[in-house]
């Protein structure tokens, strides 16, 4: 395994998107973001071909530089999914690596007065964006989404939210289940915050001024923060977390926004666009280090429930954790090319 980049079959381009819905972003993000497309073999050839396009959403702290990131004996993403296509294992079709990042790490893939307008900017101006500057096979049956962690959830909220938009979606250990995922940390995060007197903005100031992720509590509180901007902020934007700072008590109509957003609840709200995919991935490890594997389990007996065809799921859970499971990512990159292809 070559430590080094590696020569595509296709290609790839980067652009910048200037964003009008994030102009103005709570948060004083950036609103020109950029966008990664992968280009397949044979889309220079010449011919008028159009393609099936994947939408790919990165985890919470993720950015969309870090797709490209080599570790030890293994291959980043752009070069196992080029490969899928090099070998024929799949339909050829276009790749595009959505940047979603805030100042908190991460958006969700959701519109909220407390980071922006995420949800509304994938959907409304890249997916248009990639269509008028490629070609795409424009229709919801010829797109899919996916992502790992936090990207995962941004998949299954966008297919179900937008199935004028998405046909398939894959979901590599997609947060669910948020009792299980969520509350657990609720404690963690109560045990931190004494050292700031319950003051989560104390330790925010704190973060800013060093060296991030030099401090155990880090990445538990950034994650509570982040999350609580994308789930519970009021109309001005400012953060209600979900729980009493002091006491680690639940707060019931706050806690309840985040479990509005739990795809496990949600797949009944939304089993009529769900049963409209063509194709539904659900993964995760069985020793996931937040449940999430559980999680899966709930979202595939929701489905069930719900009435969505077994045909069109394919799920199953596999030895190992949360983290490094890039692995996964062409196995569902080609399971869903073979359902979106034109």
């Amino acid at each position: 395994m070559l430590p080094w980049s590696a020569e595509l079959a296709g290609r790839i381009e980067e652009h910048l998107i200037k964003s009008e819905v994030l102009r103005g972003n709570p948060l004083a993000d950036p609103y020109e973001r950029p966008v990664v497309v992968y280009l397949p073999p044979g889309y220079d050839a010449g011919s008028a071909r159009r393609y099936a396009t994947v939408y790919v959403l990165q985890g919470y702290t993720g950015h969309v530089a870090m797709w490209r990131n080599r570790s030890a004996f293994r291959q980043p993403f752009p070069e196992t999914a080029d490969a899928v296509f090099a070998r024929g294992e799949a339909p050829p079709a276009i790749v595009v690596y959505v940047d979603a990042w805030t100042s908190y790490g991460g958006s969700q893939f959701v519109d909220s007065p407390g980071t922006g307008r995420y949800h509304s900017y994938l959907c409304d101006e890249v997916v248009p964006w990639v269509d008028s500057h490629f070609r795409t096979l424009a229709s919801a049956g010829h797109r899919a989404v996916m992502g790992h962690s936090s990207g995962g959830f941004g998949a299954m909220v966008t297919a179900m939210l937008r199935p004028d938009l998405f046909g398939a979606l894959a979901s590599h250990a997609g947060d669910a289940l948020y009792e299980y995922l969520y509350i657990p940390e609720f404690a963690k995060a109560a045990r931190h915050l004494r050292k700031y007197d319950g003051d989560i903005w104390r330790w925010w100031t704190d973060f800013r001024s060093r060296v991030a992720f030099t401090k155990r509590e880090d990445h538990c509180l950034l994650m509570l923060l982040g999350v609580s901007a994308c789930f519970s902020a009021r109309e001005d934007g400012s953060v209600e977390l979900p729980f009493d700072p002091s006491s680690g008590v639940l707060r019931p109509a706050v806690w309840q926004r985040w479990l509005d957003w739990d795809p496990v609840r949600m797949v009944p709200r939304y089993a009529d666009a769900l049963g409209s995919l063509r194709a539904l991935w659900l993964d995760a490890g069985t020793e996931d280090e937040w449940y999430l594997d559980l999680g899966a389990a709930a979202v595939r007996a929701a489905l069930a429930d719900g009435g969505v065809p077994d045909g069109v799921v394919h799920a199953e859970s596999f030895d190992g954790g949360h983290m490094s499971i890039d692995y996964r990512y062409p196995l569902s990159l080609s399971w869903l090319c073979q359902h979106i292809a034109g």
